[in-house]
């Protein structure tokens, strides 16, 4: 399974994103059972848990500092997941990775999948 992120950018504080990440594997193989989320990483900080997102979408998750300004979607036709980052703060500033796992319910500590990341940067 490959995957590539893609939406990330400049943006000043206040500010709206909309992170996309498009998942694709050898002839057949989809991310259709499996979890995806995404991860993210400031510079000099260790990397974090953002957003996951079932097998279906029927469930969705974040972290407590992630609530209410973050939301994951999917769209399993497309074997595409999104990220709608709203009230941007330089505090968001980081590399975003979208990640698929195993299982087909969460993302664990540990995703078998990751992409490459998209850089996200925000001014005051």
């Amino acid at each position: 399974v490959q995957l590539q992120a893609s939406g990330g950018g400049s943006v000043q504080a206040g500010g709206s994103l909309r992170l996309s990440c498009a998942a694709s594997g050898r002839t057949g193989r989809t991310v259709s059972n499996n979890a995806m989320g995404w991860f993210r990483q400031a510079p000099g900080a260790e990397r974090e848990f953002v957003a996951g997102i079932s097998w279906n979408g029927g469930n969705t998750y974040y972290p407590d500092s992630m609530k209410g300004r973050f939301t994951i979607s999917r769209d399993s036709a497309k074997n595409m997941v999104y990220l709608q980052i709203n009230t941007l703060s330089p505090k968001d500033t980081a590399i975003y990775y979208c990640v698929a796992d195993r299982n087909p319910m969460v993302i664990t500590p540990t995703p078998a999948y990751w992409g490459q990341g998209t850089q996200v940067t925000v001014s005051s």
